[in-house]
């Protein structure tokens, strides 16, 4: 439109509220990301084992059913803190599975289309735009983790009764913070990926290089050189651990809790670096 002919007019429609902004990128990613059957299958099946353990908690507790079985003497394994143990275990799997498939298409189509000066030519900022992109990634792996994680708990709390619930209270916190801090080392370790290679199979495949190569090398330094320091770079160790002291298990574990919140402390700031340096509103080509 020539500016002479003075036809133009500023936007005097609805704004957005500018706290909740970020959640357009939500949004539409989740709008696209459901397009795709394969990850609505994957994600179905994430669900298998909590609804298997829902089951065996019931089972547990219904007495006439174990009386109709014949199972009235068995003996269950405790609900307690190795059996959420094991349930993170088996749940922060299949969450780097699932961030493997969904983290590296996130930022890498806007990098390698050249979009980050249209997203910051308007009132967007950079902690936006990656709050905006790991807002999906947090709601999709929260479905799968410390959400059944929790109906798991408040079920058991409900048949064992009040005074199971007021005992492990701290039960109920550790399921919720161990796997959130997991959602988020997964979710800045996706992000970082997918900004820094442009091609969404790469950056998938190194995602999962980070934590089963890193496994793997670290296991050989601790055979070669006779040591426990090869678990440091394992990041499966470092978060086992964690959730070692969280569930009061006693792992035998090589690490010590200081070393694995160090380790975990130190991923999270080079991921941060990372985005920072790589997201920007203009890109110099030399």
């Amino acid at each position: 439109m020539a500016v002479y002919k003075r036809t133009y007019k500023t936007y005097s429609g609805p704004r957005t509220v500018p706290w909740s902004r970020f959640l357009i990128l939500t949004r539409y990613s989740y709008s696209r990301l459901f397009q795709s059957k394969f990850i609505v299958l994957f994600l179905s099946a994430c669900l298998f084992y909590p609804v298997g353990c829902l089951g065996f908690i019931y089972f547990s507790h219904n007495q006439e059913l174990l009386a109709l079985l014949s199972l009235g003497s068995a003996k269950f394994p405790a609900v307690d803190g190795r059996f959420f143990y094991t349930f993170c275990k088996i749940q922060g799997t299949l969450a780097y599975l699932l961030v493997a498939l969904v983290g590296p298409g996130l930022i890498s189509p806007d990098l390698a289309n050249g979009a980050f000066p249209l997203y910051f030519s308007r009132p967007f900022s950079r902690t936006e735009y990656v709050a905006g992109k790991m807002a999906l990634l947090v709601f999709l792996l929260s479905l799968i983790t410390w959400v059944p994680g929790l109906v798991l708990y408040s079920v058991q709390g409900g048949l064992e009764g009040w005074d199971w619930t007021r005992d492990n209270l701290w039960l109920g916190g550790a399921i919720f913070f161990g796997l959130l801090l997991w959602i988020v080392i997964l979710s800045l370790i996706a992000l970082a990926c997918s900004a820094w290679v442009k091609w969404k199979i790469a950056a998938g495949a190194l995602v999962l290089a980070i934590f089963f190569a890193g496994a793997g090398f670290g296991a050989a330094v601790n055979n070669v050189l006779r040591t426990q320091y090869g678990g440091l770079i394992s990041l499966n160790k470092i978060i086992y651990t964690i959730w070692g002291g969280l569930f009061r298990y006693d792992l035998g574990a090589e690490l010590s809790l200081g070393q694995a919140w160090f380790v975990l402390a130190l991923t999270c700031a080079i991921c941060v670096w990372l985005l920072a340096k790589r997201i920007r509103p203009i890109e110099v080509i030399k």
